[in-house]
């Protein structure tokens, strides 16, 4: 049986209280649902409160590394993917989630939205600066939702997902 992969974007350092807040309930519900979290696998941010969430709820969670070693891997990744791509890796975090999540904004995050926008993959932006969503709205060819809430986000996938 295959697995439904949803992807949580955000932030590393730069991550605000309320996004790591926001990451952490989402992982949580999203792994609550039996479907697989998926971020970039850092030690920091929003992956690691995405990943830690999802661990809380006894979820399953895929870390797509930019390093060859590892060494920058938060410790609640289930199944690390060491690419060695740096930020190449963002393409392998979008196509690898069959809906991805944006939690904040970075320059990380906004690559990966435009890369999933690009391949027509759904996203859902929370917690996005005044402005953003707007333009992520303007340049959609695919679905794309804000959710302002940890259970607004999970019934929009629940929608996506169901045939």
């Amino acid at each position: 049986m295959t697995q439904t992969v949803v992807g949580i974007m955000g932030p590393g350092a730069t991550a605000t209280p309320l996004q790591l807040e926001l990451a952490y309930a989402l992982g949580k519900a999203i792994a609550s649902t039996g479907w697989v979290v998926l971020t970039g696998g850092r030690a920091v941010g929003v992956m690691e409160a995405a990943c830690r969430g999802a661990q809380a709820a006894g979820g399953l969670t895929v870390g797509i590394l930019p390093s060859a070693d590892g060494a920058d891997m938060s410790t609640a990744v289930d199944i690390p993917i060491l690419t060695g791509l740096g930020d190449g890796r963002n393409v392998v975090n979008v196509l690898s989630s069959r809906v991805v999540v944006a939690c904040g904004l970075g320059p990380g995050t906004a690559a990966e939205i435009a890369l999933a926008l690009k391949a027509r993959r759904p996203v859902i932006l929370m917690a996005m600066p005044p402005g953003a969503s707007d333009l992520w709205q303007s340049l959609a060819t695919g679905p794309i939702a804000i959710a302002n809430t940890v259970e607004a986000a999970v019934a929009q996938i629940n929608q996506w997902l169901t045939p």
